[in-house]
């Protein structure tokens, strides 16, 4: 049984800026003997994340009807909006979703526009918000006193802070008086025990399909059902040397060239409205990735036991995932400047999959450069991509796999192969048809 789904790529983009660095350039890295353009992991893994969750919100895909997670630092307010729901007073509700949440040790924002914000993302299930307000909502009798507690130990903590903080400027305009002795902290009421389990529960993972294939990490809960991803990613590189143009623009002013045209007036000051530059890249890029199918079913077995989710259930939401996770890898497209450079609507000029029992990355295939000069870089990247391949398949014995191509010259270069004998993978049409390798093998309960 092979553990391992292995997914090369090539993808050829032009004119596009996927990702940028802090000062708004393309990110470049030096590998092998040339300075590449890359596409990190994160800006890769967020296109297929959401292409999934877009996917089976229309109702399309093999994830369809499957539930999955939101990434926000706005739980306390959702959970404070199903709560209003419920009947509660607007400004209780919110201030009890945040303490509830301050309670379960998560920290929020410092300034007044972030106050309500949690101090970092949070990936949690949809249905977080909405199981949280139950929560609160079935133990509200004893929370409105507790929150009346806290209310108070946060309020005499502040009036202490700022009676200290008086006495020390006093103090240090005078220099005659003793530096004041700290006031001792008022601790505010712990979140009651059942409350904060039911929370807890409320923020498992439960059967989030993209957590369970992703990940998570809540760094501030301790107790935190914390979820070790299923899948690699690795930062995407163009297979010959960086093409990076900064692109000068200009930005026309209507109004003034209405005026111009129409001889409004003779005085307007030529020129555009704004000027500026911006990075764009062009390339064909080389990408990896490898689903731990063992792993994964792991993952679902121990977040879904609550749910009691039996092992067929399990295995065929498995399967979907798998199914929906290469497509996602043909067609997910990071969407910065989307509508200045078209980048969503390019296609794979080549997917390669196989299952093995460890995973395959290919990168070192191209470790040397590709000399544009000496043809198209997809055609000689393919070549090279495949080569690799054969020699793996011969020296470590994996399954051939299948490949697929949305490009009219590389269709022609796979059938020379074949008919060259040089293509054992098999091909296929759809990414559908990419699913290969027995069935994983089911988790130990």
């Amino acid at each position: 049984m092979d553990r391992y789904l292995n997914i090369q790529t090539l993808t050829t983009y032009c004119g596009v800026l996927l990702v940028r660095d802090a000062n708004g350039q393309a990110k470049e890295m030096p590998y092998g003997d040339a300075v590449r353009t890359t596409i990190t992991p994160q800006c890769l893994r967020r296109a297929q994340r959401t292409y999934l969750r877009e996917q089976a919100n229309a109702g399309k895909g093999p994830l369809a009807g499957y539930a999955f997670g939101t990434r926000t630092r706005e739980w306390a307010r959702r959970i404070a909006t199903e709560l209003t729901g419920r009947g509660w007073e607007a400004g209780l509700a919110a201030a009890l979703a945040k303490e509830a949440l301050i309670g379960l040790g998560i920290n929020f924002g410092t300034k007044d526009a972030s106050a309500d914000l949690t101090k970092v993302l949070i990936f949690a299930h949809d249905n977080a918000a909405r199981d949280s307000a139950a929560a609160l909502d079935k133990y509200r009798a004893e929370l409105e006193p507790w929150l009346t507690d806290v209310t108070a130990a946060r309020t005499r903590n502040a009036d202490v802070k700022n009676k200290t903080k008086g006495k020390k400027r006093t103090t240090e305009e005078t220099d005659t008086e003793p530096a004041p002795e700290a006031e001792e902290e008022t601790k505010a009421p712990p979140l009651p025990a059942k409350v904060r389990k039911a929370l807890l529960a409320a923020f498992s993972p439960a059967d989030a399909l993209d957590i369970a294939l992703y990940g998570r990490f809540l760094a501030e809960i301790a107790d935190a059902a914390n979820i070790d991803g299923a899948i690699q990613t690795l930062s995407s590189v163009s297979v010959a040397p960086s093409a990076v143009v900064d692109d000068f623009y200009s930005a026309a002013d209507d109004a003034k060239l209405h005026r111009r045209a129409h001889a409004l007036d003779v005085f307007d000051a030529p020129g555009a409205g704004m000027t500026g530059y911006q990075s764009l890249v062009s390339g064909t890029f080389f990408g990896h990735n490898a689903l731990d199918r063992v792993k994964l079913r792991r993952t679902l077995t121990a977040t879904t036991r609550p749910l009691k989710w039996t092992a067929d259930r399990i295995e065929t939401a498995a399967q979907a995932a798998e199914a929906a996770f290469i497509d996602a890898v043909c067609h997910a497209v990071p969407d910065a400047k989307r509508n200045t450079t078209a980048a969503p609507g390019t296609l794979p000029k080549l997917v390669l999959t196989f299952t093995s029992n460890r995973p395959h990355n290919y990168v070192s295939a191209f470790e040397s450069a590709i000399d544009e000069t000496q043809g198209a870089a997809s055609l000689q990247a393919t070549r090279r991509l495949l080569a690799h391949h054969n020699m793996i398949i011969r020296k470590c014995g994996i399954d051939a796999g299948r490949v697929m191509t949305y490009d009219l010259a590389i269709t022609d270069l796979l059938a020379e192969l074949r008919a060259q004998g040089q293509l054992p993978a098999a091909e296929a049409d759809t990414p559908g048809d990419l699913i290969t390798g027995p069935r994983a093998p089911e988790p130990a309960v």
